[in-house]
């Protein structure tokens, strides 16, 4: 796992705005093991938050140790509520990779949603993606999964808790930079899966991100900045 070295500098310049205002979360990270998925345990293991991965098979375990978090089994096509009880924030940054995206893209978020408001979890962080507002302007290719983000979105924004969805764009293995652009609509472009996690973590304490949808990319502004105004226009 040498690739999730420490970028302390990136994470101080993403985190610092509101780093008076954190609260330390029991969170439950849903699709730790992808790649996005083990960019955010990085994040989370050198944070005061209390993490715990979510993985499908016992198969991934073992790819966890490297991270000082309690690992817990659960399938999003079966019942969850195992894992949700006992934490008060939930990331989701489960992908189905074009396979099952019915079963895992949409049914498998609400399952998780509901098990979520089930047992009192207060925060919910969604990864989306771009688009998933608009399914019919991409390409065919991405058509049923935004179509599927764009349901369990939707699920998510009519329920109690509080909030947010990350849509980021295309994803990249580049290194962090600490760095984003935020706005309710942004024209195509990348970003790093290291600064999408470092955003959804940020999220969690941001006041600014509660109750809001708006996609990422790769940009100038420090993340924590470019939170504190997430929906105003590009």
């Amino acid at each position: 796992m040498t690739r999730f070295a420490r970028q302390d500098a990136e994470d101080e310049r993403s985190t610092s705005v509101h780093a008076e205002s954190a609260v330390s979360h029991k969170v439950l990270v849903a699709g730790a093991h992808g790649k996005v998925g083990q960019e955010i345990m990085a994040v989370l293991d050198r944070s005061d938050h209390d993490a715990t991965a979510m993985v499908r098979t016992e198969s991934y375990v073992s790819d966890m140790e490297s991270f000082d978090v309690e690992t817990i089994i659960a399938d999003l096509t079966e019942d969850v509520a195992h894992a949700v009880g006992g934490h008060d924030a939930i990331v989701f940054a489960v992908g189905s990779s074009g396979e099952n995206v019915e079963g895992v893209d949409r049914d498998g978020a609400i399952r998780m949603i509901q098990a979520a408001e089930e047992h009192g979890v207060d925060r919910f962080v969604m990864l989306s993606a771009m688009n998933a507002d608009d399914p019919e302007s991409s390409p065919d290719a991405l058509g049923d999964y935004l179509v599927a983000k764009q349901e369990a979105d939707e699920r998510l924004r009519a329920s109690d808790l509080s909030y947010t969805v990350v849509r980021p764009g295309a994803l990249t293995d580049d290194p962090a930079t600490g760095e984003i652009r935020a706005a309710a609509k942004l024209d195509r472009g990348e970003i790093a899966r290291a600064d999408v996690a470092r955003t959804l973590v940020a999220a969690l304490d941001t006041a600014e991100t509660h109750g809001k949808t708006f996609e990422i990319l790769a940009g100038d502004e420090p993340i924590g900045t470019a939170l504190e105004h997430p929906t105003t226009d590009a």
